[in-house]
């Protein structure tokens, strides 16, 4: 309804999107084609697996000096990507 406030929601209660009137930051009414448009497109954030389509690629966690760390960063910069990329082909390399 025009004029009238955005409802604000508890995180978790149930919602009828048809009944009530919820609104997005912008003031755009959320009915169920925008929340099934939301919904899709939080399926595809993040980066693709390397594994293969619908898989999750394994992951690998280390530390390293603060220096170390600076110099895969500088690395990366110049060569246009990420330490998670640097880091996976000195690992290649290696094993």
């Amino acid at each position: 309804m025009a004029g009238r406030p955005a409802k604000t929601t508890p995180f978790g209660a149930d919602v009828d999107l048809e009944r009530d009137d919820v609104r997005d930051s912008k003031g755009r009414r959320i009915d169920d084609t925008y929340a099934d448009l939301v919904v899709e497109r939080s399926r595809t954030v993040g980066r693709p697996s390397l594994t293969g389509p619908g898989q999750r690629s394994p992951y690998v966690s280390f530390r390293v000096s603060a220096d170390v760390r600076a110099r895969a960063q500088a690395k990366a910069d110049a060569e246009g990507k990420t330490v998670s990329q640097i880091a996976r082909e000195a690992l290649e390399r290696t094993v």
